[in-house]
């Protein structure tokens, strides 16, 4: 799936931004509208330093949320969410990548969101030497 830059997708979170977890109020409190439980298909988790990555894997899945933001909020949002990946466009030394994909709903539904998934080099290293996390869900870990 791809989109164009400008593009006002939701956000799948499935790390350190999920409710309950460190990020989650710094920086998602009071600029959603909505926040639903959601699935990544074709994606594994991988342990990070305190924070968790999401490489491509067919066959596989992560668990989190689908986060819509508040219009008023959006570009904001979309600024720090960016800064807390250390994503930028275009950087060869960026650690995720932003990237339009599918997710599914509780209700099986499917949906165009935003993921920060590892950067190429990242994905390397952990498919090499990662530790992945048994059944894609940060918070079961």
């Amino acid at each position: 799936m791809t989109s164009e830059p400008g593009t006002r997708l939701p956000f799948f979170v499935y790390g350190t931004l999920r409710p309950g977890e460190a990020n989650h109020d710094l920086f998602l409190r009071g600029r959603t509208t909505a926040e639903e439980p959601a699935r990544l298909p074709g994606a594994v988790l991988y342990d990070g330093p305190g924070y968790p990555y999401a490489v491509e894997h067919q066959g596989a899945e992560i668990h989190g949320e689908l986060v819509t933001a508040r219009p008023e909020s959006y570009d904001g949002l979309l600024a720090a969410l960016d800064r807390l990946e250390e994503y930028a466009p275009g950087d060869p030394g960026n650690l995720y990548e932003r990237v339009a994909r599918h997710v599914v709903r509780a209700d099986g539904s499917a949906a165009p969101a935003w993921v920060y998934l590892a950067a190429p080099p990242v994905t390397a290293r952990l498919r090499a030497h990662g530790t992945r996390i048994e059944g894609g869900d940060w918070c079961r870990r």
